[in-house]
């Protein structure tokens, strides 16, 4: 039997259906459900299982109705989002005066074609909160018992068989977003006459609004496009509602087409339901996969699907109003870039946790270098958002991590799995969190191996502990579950909750792997930080197990955030006052520290210690933008090493960039890295040459100066600053503009170098050109280095002029943006 409990339950909190109906969901193979009607409180209990249960490869049918029109419209949009995923979603119509009093809940294991366990729940449950959960509701469940012609086997199935007539019959029909747009047109004006006839309250549905940060945001944002800018960047801590607040100014603009762009599915879904809940009426559709709807009015699609081949095209540039990249701190990767360069939307949305303005480095080139708004953990606690943290950094005395290898960024996998494997590290972790635990914890591994012997550790020790992970026995939602009905007191993981989960009762985190970056340490952290008030929680207890390597200097980096290690070092050293949130503590081991001093000793020796560091650091090759904004000192690389592309091509042993550093490092070295730069005119000539093709081949000029006014038009802050009063209003394909262009950059680039006398550019007749040629099988390394210097040189010139200083908003924003967001969440 699936369920072991009494078959019939009877109700009421003390023997609710809820809790039999997600056991069954866990075990089965076939769900399929038929209801009279579904609200949106009780869907909400259901869902993420339900989900789960599909991408584990279940198939679900649920039929449900519009009987007397009692079925949520905002039900029906969330059942779509199953449906995208692989659900089958139909509606019995009921038309005339044909009932549909179904409430059916069926459940099936097969093993290969035979079926292995089963139960049908028969009775009077629809889908709501109340019906669920603490109503007098009566059901009664059916056992299929072996073997497969015994009667309780013979009468399972013949309820399957009825089921499916059902879903067959003619007045069964697939859901479909226009389905639910007429429904809801004739419910809205039925419903005052259902009412007055029976009785009837339509459930009442929380308005979305938003919290005191988004207000401030929003504000920020509506200044930012009546300034003319057309891209932006905000960075909100984890948890305090970056993709609430994208979906309120998508509002705020009104916006009717828009384009939500992730790297990971769990991150679309919940910013589909999202939006769901703030776009009462929009059409949304996911773009991954196997999936590609490109008629929505949302979409929500991942980053692989839209750098497939084609998968831009199916859209035109302007197709969009409105764009949000989350995690836009992998804006970087080639894959982002060319959705970003590709689209021209009337706002482009870049979302971010990074703690500080030095860690988002190049990023914030591709949004016009414009930071809209930042607020970091401090500001989410203070604002009592978030929960206060109580962090001890913990000496990890059983491991030494200087013995394992270190590659590209990351410990050896076997290595570091067998050193974490130990009895004395396990009582050592088990020791700690016994003195500081609260009631709920979640453990962060580095391995299923790792997972699975804390979890027997604790087990043993009388913990009730379980670990998750791809394909573990227990699920992700039955263990969340039994840890907030404090069925579970440990849950260790492997990378199934750094992101994208919302986890209010948990209070306690075992941070027992290195985190390779702030972002993931943040991301961790993040998940105890929900207030919850239903366990009202005071805080939330983070036990991160520090060892002796460098990699560890992350953690308090992006708690005290510091945006080098030098700098960290020399305020715990130091004991410096730390800014703290209200409530909050941090404690590190004697050890920790005394390992930190060894470390300062061994900083800033060198250019090429500190290109080590970084690329440590990061796990991947520094960019040369990445090591101006950490701080590093480019002279003293540049007197080392002769130029940063000579360091790289050195450091990584790179054959290719040495290739053709001989055949064009001292235009590199000198016609980019090192020219002179009183305006920023040539960085943005130098971009649109690039993005023309010109290391392919001549350039028209007309055309470059229009596409290089295109792109000081995208930063409206510098346009004010750099160009004259004459200037600032005239079109990009003017004669004025193109005469303005050409007498500076223009002309001055095709000077000759002073140093050597060299001239880089040549401008003949009507085109632009490199006065010097690439070799084919070098133009694309060249532009991708081209490209790299001349992000480093925007960066170091906006630096210098103090332009990359953000805009301060007032503390006490006007109420406009959120009186329009909550005038608009009314329709």
């Amino acid at each position: 039997m699936l369920i072991n409990s009494s078959r019939l339950t009877t109700g009421t909190q003390d023997d609710p259906l809820l809790p039999k109906l997600l056991e069954a969901i866990y075990q089965a193979t076939d769900i399929e459900i038929a209801v009279s009607f579904i609200q949106p409180s009780g869907l909400e209990l259901l869902f993420d299982p339900l989900l789960e249960a599909l991408n584990t490869g279940a198939t679900i049918r649920l039929l449900t109705s519009d009987y007397l029109d009692i079925t949520h419209p905002r039900a029906l949009r969330e059942l779509l989002m199953l449906a995208e995923r692989g659900a089958q979603i139909c509606i019995f119509e009921c038309e005339g005066h044909t009932s549909f009093h179904l409430k059916t809940y069926i459940f099936t294991q097969n093993k290969g074609a035979q079926i292995s366990k089963g139960c049908a729940f028969i009775g009077s449950n629809n889908i709501s909160r109340t019906a669920l959960t603490r109503a007098h509701e009566w059901s009664w469940r059916h056992n299929w018992l072996p073997p497969e012609n015994s009667e309780p086997a013979l009468e399972f199935l013949e309820i399957r068989r009825a089921f499916t007539q059902l879903l067959d019959d003619p007045s069964s029909v697939p859901l479909t977003a226009n389905w639910i747009d007429a429904y809801s047109e004739r419910r809205q004006s039925r419903i005052p006459l259902l009412q007055s006839l029976t009785g009837f309250v339509d459930e009442t549905l929380e308005l979305a609004s938003p919290n005191s940060v988004q207000v401030e945001a929003l504000e920020a944002l509506l200044n930012t496009r009546a300034e003319g800018f057309s891209r932006g960047l905000v960075v909100l801590a984890t948890g305090m509602g970056k993709t609430w607040l994208a979906a309120f100014d998508a509002l705020q603009m009104q916006a009717k087409r828009v384009l939500f762009v992730a790297h990971r599915e769990e991150i679309l879904l919940q910013a589909q339901a999202v939006f769901n809940r703030v776009h009462h009426n929009a059409h949304t559709g996911l773009f991954q996969g196997a999936l590609k709807e490109d008629n929505a009015d949302f979409i929500f699609a991942s980053v692989q699907s839209l750098s497939q081949p084609g998968a831009l095209e199916r859209f035109t540039s302007e197709h969009f109003d409105y764009i949000v990249v989350d995690e836009f701190h992998h804006a970087s990767a080639p894959s982002y870039r060319s959705i970003l360069q590709y689209f021209n939307p009337r706002f482009l949305l870049g979302l971010t946790a990074t703690p500080e303005r030095t860690d988002q480095a190049d990023i914030l080139s591709l949004c016009d270098n414009n930071l809209v708004f930042e607020r970091n953990l401090v500001h989410g606690i203070n604002e009592q958002l978030l929960a206060p943290i109580h962090y001890y950094g913990i000496y990890d005395e059983y491991v030494n991590y200087q013995e394992i290898p270190w590659r590209s960024g990351r410990f050896d996998p076997e290595q570091i799995e067998h050193a974490f494997a130990t009895q004395q590290r396990a009582k050592h972790i088990y020791q700690h969190w016994r003195t500081h635990k609260q009631s709920r914890t979640l453990g962060f591994c580095i391995s299923q191996k790792h997972a699975d012997f804390m979890s027997d550790y604790f087990k043993r020790q009388g913990v009730r502990a379980g670990a998750v992970y791809a394909g573990s026995e227990l699920t992700r939602h039955a263990a969340l579950q039994q840890l907030a009905h404090g069925q579970l007191d440990v849950i260790f993981s492997v990378d199934m909750f750094n992101e994208g989960t919302d986890l209010p009762a948990l209070d306690t985190v075992l941070m027992l792997r290195p985190t390779e970056s702030k972002i993931i340490f943040l991301q961790q952290l993040g998940r105890g930080l929900r207030l919850s008030t239903e366990t009202h929680k005071t805080h939330v207890v983070v036990l991160d197990f520090l060892g002796n390597h460098h990699v560890f200097l992350n953690s308090p980096a992006a708690l005290l955030g510091e945006k080098d290690r030098g700098t960290l070092i020399k305020t715990i050293q130091q004991q410096k006052p730390i800014k703290l949130a209200n409530g909050c503590f941090i404690n590190f081991a004697p050890e920790l520290v005394d390992f930190w001093q060894k470390l300062a000793r061994k900083i800033g020796q060198s250019a090429v210690e500190d290109y080590q560091q970084l690329r440590d650091e990061l796990g991947r090759r520094p960019t040369a933008a990445e090591f101006f904004h950490k701080g590093y000192d480019l002279a003293k690389m540049r007197k080392q090493a002769g130029s940063w592309l000579a360091l790289v091509a050195e450091q990584e042993n790179d054959t290719e960039l040495q290739q053709l550093l001989t055949a064009h490092g001292v235009f590199f070295a000198q016609g980019v890295e090192s020219t002179s730069m009183s305006k920023s005119f040539k960085g943005f000539l130098y971009q649109a040459f690039l993005d023309l093709g010109g290391v392919q081949g001549p350039v028209n000029t007309a055309q470059l100066a229009k596409h290089s006014r295109k792109l000081l038009e995208h930063r409206p802050d510098d346009m004010r600053n750099e160009l004259p009063a004459n200037m600032q209003s005239i079109s990009a394909d003017s004669k004025a503009w193109l005469a303005y262009w050409r007498k500076n950059p223009i002309n001055f680039s095709c000077k000759q170098d002073k140093s050597n006398s060299q001239a880089w550019f040549i401008e003949q007749g009507d085109t632009f050109a490199l006065n010097f040629s690439v070799a084919p099988h070098l133009q694309n390394a060249f532009t991708a280095y081209f490209q790299e210097l001349i992000e480093l040189r925007l960066a170091q010139y906006f630096a210098r002029k103090g332009k990359n200083k953000r805009k301060v908003y007032p503390i006490e924003p006007t109420p406009t943006p959120l009186l329009k967001v909550a005038e608009e969440l009314k329709k």
